[in-house]
């Protein structure tokens, strides 16, 4: 699967950056910028082809025979959206219950554009002990990497506007760019 991962990325006209992927048993990486849903495929053939896995979450409900066999394959891990439900906390619990878990989070939360990103990521994180890695997709140069580790501190606010400031200043580029913001909140 890593050789095919590889061969349909360059198909495509993507290129991975290999050097720094995670060589942990669990982290968060932030995909950046989340403007398409083109976003999951090219991100889990990048994963797949440095021969790593990567965990989406999905909802519980996808998860049913024989579809959820290839959810939990492509590295799904089923959560409870339902009214009332805690993603945070069913999250951290996941992450708890695994061995290995190389979660990918999108801050902005929608592909939608959005000045607001959310800091569930940063609770997570901070939760559970597990560094973060600042990922991104960029559709301007097809270039697509796990980034570099970020040390979180106590602000969420404050390192989700360094995290923005990263992504400015290496220029990266969405599908849909009007949908990608990097102003402070």
């Amino acid at each position: 699967m890593k050789r095919f991962s590889k061969f349909i990325m360059k198909l495509m006209g993507w290129k991975g950056v290999y050097e720094g992927i995670p060589d942990v048993p669990k982290c968060i990486i932030i995909g950046v910028p989340h403007t398409s849903a083109w976003d999951f495929v090219i991100s889990w053939l990048y994963y797949t082809s440095a021969g790593k896995k990567a965990n989406v979450l999905v909802k519980k409900e996808f998860f049913f025979w024989p579809f959820g066999y290839f959810v939990r394959k492509m590295g799904g891990l089923p959560i409870d959206r339902s009214r009332g439900a805690n993603v945070i906390r069913q999250t951290i619990q996941l992450i708890n219950e695994h061995d290995y878990v190389h979660l990918a989070l999108t801050p902005e939360g929608t592909r939608a554009f959005t000045k607001k990103w959310k800091a569930g990521f940063h609770i997570i994180a901070r939760e559970t002990g597990i560094p973060v890695y600042l990922g991104s997709f960029d559709w301007g140069s097809k270039t697509i990497s796990t980034g570099e580790r970020m040390e979180l501190t106590d602000d969420a606010t404050a390192d989700i506007n360094r995290m923005k400031d990263y992504y400015r200043e290496k220029g990266i580029k969405g599908k849909f760019p009007e949908n990608f913001c990097t102003e402070h909140q």
